[in-house]
């Protein structure tokens, strides 16, 4: 080898060292102060000081085989000495022994097609170095070091690939020639390792999905319940300003009625009285069953349903105390009546005969509801599920789906000659 090939090829060894010491601590999640700069570029010069000495008195040979020595373990110490997290000190390290085989295969590649010699190998690694190096620090280091504040079996998953990397390639390529012999088991243990942990990164990322998809369904059930809360909290608000109302005019209805009978109108008085019964009679809940709540809930909606001019046929047995939870009950008929009084409502704005029928039961531990209401027939669906793309709707749809799914019970959604038919089972 002439003098200028040996000079290059020290050149680049000392480039893809600097290259590999900056990459390792660009990966550390460590804040880097004025003085800590100051200690990794001493310590950085250090090991290369050491290459440099271990290279005049040996050969470049040498350096590969003691360069996990006196390089990387002790690059790793001080990482963990600034980061204090050695774990991931290493990881870092190893990352970055990875990403020298990104500039090594572009200068294979660069040989490749232009046919040359192991100068012109050295030559494309020293030119891609500082490049590439610049581009793994402004894209790549910032998501590195975020995967450091995760639990310490991310960073092991994270640290694994890196690890078998390095290992693969000292074990086949600088100590022993096992790779350049085409060894069918060395050859294709890297590709065995990465198929191994795709389809590890495929199940994780699967159950991540999954627990994903049930916080968000958690959430939506939350949100509900919120809007089911905030739609009882306004019910009370009402019917504590009607009786606010009442006490306000009762001193003028007694007015009245005094004045009747000392007038002698008693028939007028009579049906005064009435009238403020009938009254008072269509603000109370009214017991369609034994429970309570599912009592309330009819109530607020069959008032509603009768302000709006639609037909609410009520037929239920709900026991007092079901397999069922007091606010799953609430959340279960509210949105599927919401949504049938939504329905009702269009076609009462078309001047359309509407009306909804709502029938409960529980039996043998189960609890059954069925809510048939008007609709215009337009109606899609997705997997047995109606969907809408108008903007707040469709969560009620969404949380009736969830509650079921919690309680492993059944749904069923259905239209048919012009009535939507919910169908529960929990």
């Amino acid at each position: 080898m002439s003098d200028i090939s040996k000079l290059i090829s020290f050149i680049n060894g000392a480039s893809v060292g600097i290259y590999g010491i900056v990459l390792s601590a660009g990966f550390c999640n460590i804040l880097w102060t004025r003085k800590k700069r100051l200690l990794m570029a001493t310590c950085g010069a250090g090991l290369l000081l050491i290459q440099g000495i271990v290279v005049t008195l040996a050969d470049m040979e040498m350096v590969r085989y003691i360069y996990p020595v006196i390089t990387h373990v002790p690059l790793a110490i001080v990482l963990c000495f600034f980061s204090r997290n050695c774990l991931w000190s290493f990881v870092s390290v190893f990352a970055s022994y990875l990403c020298c085989q990104l500039r090594r295969w572009l200068a294979l590649l660069i040989v490749a097609i232009f046919s040359g010699d192991v100068l012109m190998q050295n030559i494309a690694e020293l030119l891609i170095t500082f490049p590439l190096m610049l581009l793994l620090l402004q894209f790549v280091a910032p998501a590195v070091r975020s995967i450091s504040y995760y639990p310490k079996s991310v960073q092991c998953q994270f640290g694994l690939i890196p690890m078998l990397d390095y290992g693969f390639d000292y074990l086949t390529r600088v100590y022993t020639d096992l790779l350049s012999r085409g060894i069918p088991v060395v050859v294709e243990f890297m590709f065995f390792t990465c198929s191994i942990i795709y389809l590890m990164s495929v199940c994780h990322t699967s159950e991540e999905n999954r627990a994903r998809s049930r916080l968000q369904q958690a959430q939506d059930y939350l949100n509900l319940q919120m809007t089911q809360a905030v739609r009882e909290i306004e019910a009370l608000r009402q019917s504590q300003h009607q009786a606010s109302t009442y006490r306000h005019d009762l001193r003028h209805h007694m007015q009245y009625l005094l004045a009747c009978i000392e007038n002698g109108c008693l028939e007028q008085a009579k049906e005064y009285i009435h009238t403020i019964d009938a009254e008072i009679e269509a603000q109370r809940i009214v017991a369609y069953c034994e429970n309570e709540a599912a009592n309330l809930i009819l109530s607020a909606f069959v008032g509603r349903a009768e302000g709006c001019g639609i037909t609410m046929e009520i037929k239920v047995q709900i026991p007092r105390i079901i397999s069922v939870s007091e606010s799953d009950l609430c959340v279960l008929l509210s949105n599927g009546l919401e949504n049938a009084l939504h329905a009702c409502q269009r076609l009462k704005n078309k001047e359309l005969p509407c009306s909804i029928k709502v029938s409960a039961y529980e039996q043998n531990g189960k609890f059954f509801l069925q809510i048939i209401n008007s609709c215009d027939g337009d109606v899609t669906f997705e997997n047995g599920i109606p969907v809408t793309n108008n903007p707040g709707h469709g969560l009620g749809v969404k949380s009736i789906c969830t509650l079921v799914e919690r309680y492993r019970g059944i749904c069923n959604f259905a239209v048919k000659d012009g009535k939507f038919i919910l169908r529960v089972s929990l």
